[in-house]
């Protein structure tokens, strides 16, 4: 008994040793076939660098647009923050009657802040602005009506937003006239909604064509080694083993496909960003380009790699089947 139970607890080491053996003969296979892939890619160095400059540059275009638009939409939510609703009081209202109002619009929850601007300070600015001087003197009385300037909160600032509150506050006993330039706002909203949809689709095309080149790639490549695949599935190869190293082709080309793309856009950007400068200093802002960073890095990376693996997966599913010993 003690024999026949040692004879089994060795048998069990076996097969042990045995699945872990397969299990690092398999990482080891597909270690060996990439590494062999990015071999053949560097002895066909001219027809790969052409390859790679297609898959790059195709997703330099859309990762370019995107993080541009992704700015613009930076600096229209900012604009919003700063968005004003300006109400010009009634003459004849008393003072007693303008605190009651600011006491009110103050609690609402759809305003931020309040600011107050009396008839007698806007004449005073407008006397030390306007050039007149004392010519302001000889008014009969002050032409300018109190004004309130309403910031709403942020998430009242948007166009629809905004508006229902510019007809809530006009409703106001006191409010005489209720002023929001919006309209400006909403064009740009239906502006940057536009190039987003532009974006899109140029990227679509863009990424078809893609996979599209690199799954004819494959194929030529497929086809020039015809030869070999007959022989490997004459001695038993599968089908699935034939086509990884075609696979981890395509892997290797949106890998440094994603690599070219990025640093293209970092270059874009860079020679783009001394014209950028230039326009915002003639509205007096600061403004710097954001978004080219990490996370952006690995979007663009993970983009290039799903495209290369599926232009290399049309391929390989249908010639490599075809290609049958007779």
């Amino acid at each position: 008994m003690s024999i026949l139970f040692k004879g089994r607890v060795q048998g069990a080491q076996i097969a042990q040793v045995s699945s872990v053996q397969r299990i690092i003969m398999f990482f080891v296979s597909h270690v060996r076939q990439a590494l062999g892939s990015l071999g053949e890619l560097w002895r066909s160095r001219m027809s790969s660098i052409m390859t790679i400059g297609v898959l790059g540059l195709s997703i330099t275009l859309p990762s370019t647009l995107y993080v541009m638009v992704k700015n613009a939409e930076q600096v229209s939510s900012g604009w919003e923050q700063a968005s004003q609703i300006s109400l010009f009081l009634k003459e004849n209202a008393s003072k007693r009657e303008v605190d009651q109002l600011l006491t009110r619009i103050q609690l609402w929850p759809e305003v931020d802040s309040i600011d107050f601007i009396s008839a007698e300070k806007a004449l005073n600015e407008f006397k030390q602005l306007s050039g007149f001087g004392d010519a302001i003197t000889y008014l009969d009385k002050n032409p300018l009506p109190n004004v309130v300037l309403v910031t709403p909160t942020s998430r009242h600032a948007g166009p629809t937003a905004a508006r229902i509150l510019l007809e809530k506050l006009k409703s106001e006993r006191e409010v005489d006239i209720g002023k929001l330039d919006i309209e400006w706002l909403e064009r740009l909203h239906g502006l940057l909604n536009v190039v987003k949809e532009l974006v899109t689709v140029i990227a679509l095309l863009l990424f078809l064509a893609v996979v599209l080149i690199i799954g004819n790639t494959i194929r030529l490549n497929i086809l020039s080694k015809k030869d070999e695949i007959l022989v490997m599935k004459l001695v038993g190869a599968t089908d699935a083993f034939i086509q990884r190293p075609f696979m981890y082709t395509g892997f290797w080309y949106g890998f440094l496909g994603g690599i070219l793309a990025w640093f293209a856009v970092i270059i874009l950007l860079w020679w783009m960003s001394s014209s950028i400068q230039t326009v915002s200093a003639l509205y007096q802002k600061n403004f710097n380009i954001t978004g080219v960073d990490f996370s952006t890095f690995i979007i663009m990376i993970s983009v290039s790699i799903f495209l290369g693996l599926s232009g290399s997966l049309l391929s390989v599913r249908r010639h490599v089947r075809e290609i049958e010993p007779k």
